[in-house]
């Protein structure tokens, strides 16, 4: 049985996917977790970004994961790369 995972978007850019996670702020390690769930259940190692609605210097999570401001996403057409 395959496992059901709740992910807000997923991108295909040719031979690449992106799983996108929407929050709008990450204020504790808790709501970090909850956010990061969705993607820690996806077993492939594709990019996987969590987009907050601060304005934020990108960061790493502990399990690899993007977390990026909304501006700085949609701005920045290098920041899938981030």
């Amino acid at each position: 049985m395959r496992k059901q995972t709740e992910v807000d978007f997923v991108c295909n850019q040719a031979d690449r996917r992106y799983y996108i996670q929407c929050a709008l702020s990450l204020p504790t390690r808790e709501k970090t977790l909850q956010e990061e769930r969705p993607l820690m259940n996806i077993n492939d190692n594709f990019k996987k970004i969590i987009v907050v609605k601060d304005n934020i210097k990108p960061w790493m999570t502990e399990e690899g994961i993007s977390v990026i401001g909304i501006q700085e996403f949609l701005l920045n057409k290098d920041s899938l790369l981030i």
